[in-house]
């Protein structure tokens, strides 16, 4: 049954759905490893969410430290993983611009998230929870009126993210279920 408080989920990557590489990009499929029970608990999301968006930020590409084609491999391997476990992704928009570059579409700012509303003109904002680890997720959700869900694990974002008052602390993925 499609949750009446939160239809719309959208996840960061990095930390959230898969293990972060601290100072380092996931390159391959070789690198990516899913988080503890995120493949079992996508399977029970498909049935409470009415869209589950993936937004990442992605610089490793705009730093030429991978391709475009390798960042697409590994969203490919990943929604394949999820999808034989009964689980699903409807889109995955991430920005693969520079930190420095001007008018970046990297979280927080709201772009992936307004690409997702032209995508699926469903969306209601006032109605997604937006699951992240870092403060620049919680920015990004914040910006577009979700609520939040703070990933804990990004120990150097700690200080940053207790100022910005998420809605909702997570120890675990799974814990996502309690709040749809």
């Amino acid at each position: 049954m499609i949750s009446k408080k939160f239809p719309y989920l959208f996840l960061d990557r990095d930390g959230v759905i898969n293990k972060r590489l601290p100072g380092r990009y996931v390159q391959s499929i070789h690198e990516f490893e899913f988080m503890p029970g995120v493949l079992d608990t996508f399977s029970k999301l498909a049935k409470k969410a009415s869209k589950i968006i993936i937004v990442t930020n992605q610089q490793g590409v705009g730093k030429e430290l991978m391709t475009y084609e390798e960042l697409e491999a590994v969203h490919e391997f990943m929604q394949k993983e999820i999808e034989q476990k009964g689980g699903r992704v409807d889109a995955i928009f991430s920005c693969t611009e520079l930190d420095e570059d001007k008018n970046n579409c990297r979280k927080p700012s709201p772009a992936m998230g307004l690409w997702a509303k032209m995508k699926f003109k469903d969306i209601d904002f006032s109605k997604s929870l937006m699951v992240g680890d870092s403060a620049s997720d919680i920015l990004f959700g914040q910006a577009l009126g979700m609520k939040t869900a703070w990933m804990e694990g990004k120990k150097e974002d700690e200080a940053a993210l207790s100022s910005l008052k998420p809605d909702f602390k997570l120890n675990k993925f799974s814990k996502i279920l309690n709040l749809l």
